[in-house]
């Protein structure tokens, strides 16, 4: 599972006149179910994508599609972590640790 951290590099006004295609983008994510949660960051200055998917290469080619990457007005950082607890609604992606 990864965390992924957008940072603006942009005015809010850059930001926003991307935003309309950034949400269409994060909607096939939904639809795809990579992204599981995400949400923007207060204060205002990035977001918080939550997704699943089986490696890091994966997650970085898709975040490089987004709207906010191909724009230029949003830098990314990739967490991967490991779900071994989670809340019963997301027990289906709950993860082992490796061997």
């Amino acid at each position: 599972m990864f965390v992924v951290e957008l940072t603006y590099t942009a005015p809010l006004e850059r930001i926003d006149a991307a935003l309309a295609d950034h949400v269409a983008w994060l909607d096939k994510q939904y639809a795809d179910g990579t992204v599981i949660a995400s949400g923007r960051k207060e204060p205002r200055d990035g977001g918080v994508l939550i997704m699943v998917a089986p490696d890091r290469a994966t997650v970085e080619a898709l975040v490089a599609t987004d709207p906010f990457a191909v724009a230029g007005v949003a830098e990314y950082r990739v967490i991967e972590f490991v779900a071994t607890k989670t809340a019963p609604a997301l027990e289906r992606y709950r993860q082992q640790l490796p061997s």
